[in-house]
């Protein structure tokens, strides 16, 4: 099903559409760090881009953080560290780009475990903490409401990716990726349909990590000089979940078996690529029409080597988000200030076209700081 979009659609009361001032912080599932991102905006329509910084995780906690991905034990001393991480990048961020009044921090955590067929998602991330720390309200725990109501948790960004996209050419698809590749649909009449792709550049970063300790495949220099394996290739795309209709989400690690044995360092760096890139073109049969642009934000914009791959596949024109005048850097940092301020507003975080949750649903968990006389 495939939902018109009204951002200021029913979800809770109506406000006047003041405008707010909300910074909000995205960990991803690639790992590299803290993006932190300010905007104005009422919620609805209306965004003005401010600042923007990533503060990268040192190597030592970003392998503490790898080793809990999937757990559902205790992970408080890894919590603990990722919110204060979180208060120092927003403190950094303050002082370098002096945002005055801050109305709300928008506080994503990071991801551990998703399993939608579940009903499970979980974020780490201490929204009481930050808030204290900081003295500033944050807006925390954005998926679970979608999951307690019958969604898939994920993707968040869509009715953000809506208003950016409101004065494009249309129909449009924004795909971001990130560990996971995901993607909006919006279409002319303002239609909206959001979903997981499939693998994004997590599936390539632990192949170059385990093969070589690099971090990623810079400017996709290893997959350029490689060749794909059609074996591999085919059998990522008879895998069920390319056959599922969306909308769909995925984990980190659903596709970890796919890593190739056998092929060399730029085999498989070639392979994981065209992978992803075959994934973004199976999803493209489930949209309403073609879309005329493709807009690429996450990591995987800086991937010459990946963009190629899409451009081949694709058809209509592939380009990043900043041919749109958008930060590519900052665009899920956004989206979760954006996401903060429609649940200050009691306004929906998803609908059924992106998530699969029954009704649009609002979301979000507000820590509130107390006077300090209280």
């Amino acid at each position: 099903m495939v939902a018109s979009i009204n951002i200021g659609a029913p979800g809770g009361p109506q406000h006047s559409p003041r405008m707010w001032r909300a910074v909000g912080l995205m960990s991803g599932t690639s790992l590299d760090g803290i993006d932190v991102a300010a905007i104005e905006t009422d919620g609805r329509d209306r965004v003005i881009a401010g600042p923007a910084m990533t503060l990268p995780y040192s190597r030592e906690f970003r392998e503490r953080l790898r080793s809990v991905l999937g757990s559902v034990g205790p992970v408080s001393e890894v919590e603990r560290e990722l919110t204060d991480l979180h208060a120092a990048a927003v403190q950094q961020f303050l002082h370098e780009h002096p945002v005055a009044a801050v109305d709300v921090v928008g506080f994503h955590g990071h991801t551990i475990l998703h399993c939608p067929a579940e009903r499970r998602t979980r974020q780490i991330g201490d929204g009481a903490r930050l808030a204290q720390r900081l003295g500033i309200d944050v807006v925390a725990d954005f998926r679970s409401a979608d999951v307690a109501a019958g969604g898939q948790g994920a993707p968040l960004a869509p009715l953000f990716h809506a208003a950016l996209a409101a004065a494009r050419p249309k129909p449009v698809a924004v795909l971001n990726i990130g560990g996971v590749a995901n993607v909006t649909w919006i279409g002319q009449d303002g239609e909206i349909l959001a979903f997981d792709t499939g693998p994004g550049n997590a599936l390539i970063d632990d192949w170059v990590r385990r093969t070589t300790g690099a971090l990623a495949d810079l400017d996709g220099m290893l997959a350029r000089a490689g060749r794909v394996s059609a074996p591999h290739l085919q059998r990522l795309l008879a895998l069920p979940f390319f056959d599922q209709p969306p909308p769909k989400s995925l984990d980190r690690d659903d596709f970890r078996e796919l890593i190739p044995d056998g092929l060399s360092v730029p085999d498989g760096a070639a392979t994981l690529t065209e992978m992803t890139a075959a994934a973004v073109e199976a999803s493209a049969r489930y949209f309403p029409q073609p879309t005329r642009q493709w807009l690429v934000t996450g990591g995987g914009r800086r991937n010459p080597a990946l963009m190629d791959a899409l451009q081949r596949r694709l058809g209509s024109p592939v380009r990043p988000v900043e041919a749109a005048g958008w930060d590519g850097d900052a665009l899920e940092a956004q989206a979760f200030a954006y996401l903060a301020v429609r649940s200050l507003n009691g306004l929906p975080l998803s609908l059924p076209s992106t998530t699969g949750v029954s009704e649009p649903t609002c979301g979000g968990r507000l820590f509130a700081m107390e006077p300090k006389n209280a």
